[in-house]
């Protein structure tokens, strides 16, 4: 496989550093945002790069489009190019019925979740597309199973935002295929990871796990391969599709 510099949004923990290992252990180059948690992201560029990978590591608030373009120019500087991204940054800030959501949060949840994926993807297309000079390239934007079942009681306003990534997906690919970028979406169900305390619900995957026809939440190892895969040949006819990672929900 052919050695590629990726950028991952969100990359130093839950499952975007999962996607992470999976893709230095592919031999990719990588750069991984993360916004506040540095302690997480030295550990994990440490852990990658003692395997012999090239990782750095940016501090960057995907919703600040100074930010966006500063981590793709990070990314230039240190491999000389860009050939993918994971859109992988996002949260669901709160837990409950929409009408008990505030409206900042909404907003926020929106913002990381949409509209930084689209700003990202748009920064990546500027660099990878062949009507830009590029080489063409990989996009793969992770969205969730919420985009599709609503998250009545829980979190409407994220699965709003989701939907929105799947649209950014389908037309996206349609948009961008002729100029050599392949755009393909995951969604995740349930997983175990800490977006669901930040949320303020810890226990909420088991709590829910009887509602999976596999009978159990997933962990970020049902997800990573899948992500890696998409960055292979094996999946160079895949375009303009969401893939669902969700254990048959």
């Amino acid at each position: 496989m052919s050695r590629s510099a990726i950028v991952i949004t969100g990359g130093t923990r839950g499952i975007g550093a999962a996607i992470a290992r999976e893709l230095a252990a592919s031999g990719h180059d990588l750069v991984l945002a993360y916004r506040s948690d540095t302690p997480a992201a030295a550990l994990l560029q440490a852990e990658l790069r003692s395997g012999g990978a090239r990782c750095e590591i940016v501090q960057a608030d995907v919703t600040v489009e100074a930010d966006i373009v500063r981590l793709f120019d990070a990314a230039l500087e240190r491999f000389g190019r860009v050939d993918g991204l994971v859109n992988n940054a996002g949260a669901t800030m709160h837990i409950g019925s929409l009408a008990d959501t505030p409206a900042e949060t909404v907003r926020a949840v929106i913002d990381l979740n949409l509209t930084a994926a689209v700003l990202c993807a748009r920064q990546a297309v500027r660099l990878m597309s062949t009507r830009f000079g590029g080489a063409g390239g990989v996009i793969v934007n992770i969205s969730s199973g919420a985009a599709t079942l609503g998250s009545p009681g829980e979190y409407v306003h994220y699965a709003a935002a989701k939907a929105g990534v799947d649209a950014l997906t389908l037309g996206l690919a349609k948009e961008v295929g002729p100029e050599g970028i392949r755009v393909v979406g995951v969604a995740p169900g349930t997983i175990r990871t800490d977006i669901h305390a930040d949320a303020g619900d810890a226990g909420r995957p088991e709590r829910v796990a009887s509602r999976v026809p596999l009978g159990r939440a997933g962990e970020v190892e049902d997800v990573a391969p899948l992500v890696g895969w998409l960055f292979g040949p094996g999946a160079g006819f895949i375009t303009g599709t969401t893939i669902r990672v969700a254990g048959g929900s």
